[in-house]
């Protein structure tokens, strides 16, 4: 499983759209996109630190790890 990214969970309780974050925080849509889906394999500390600020979070609001299946 490994870390979830909760992005959408934050922004809905901060009533921010992806499009309004995305320009605030100084990337692409598409690329907010990738981040919300999941499908990112990284994240740099200055956005993460930007998405933070944005939404008056912090990282543990929006990144979760989840252990896979025990070996």
């Amino acid at each position: 499983m490994g870390i979830t990214v909760n992005l959408d969970v934050m922004m809905a309780k901060r009533k921010i759209s992806s499009g309004e974050l995305a320009e605030r925080i100084g990337i692409t849509p598409a690329n907010l996109s990738v981040l919300k889906t999941n499908k990112a394999k990284a994240i740099r500390f200055s956005t993460l630190e930007a998405i933070c600020r944005e939404l008056g979070c912090q990282p543990g609001d929006i990144l979760e790890y989840a252990a896979d299946d025990p070996p």
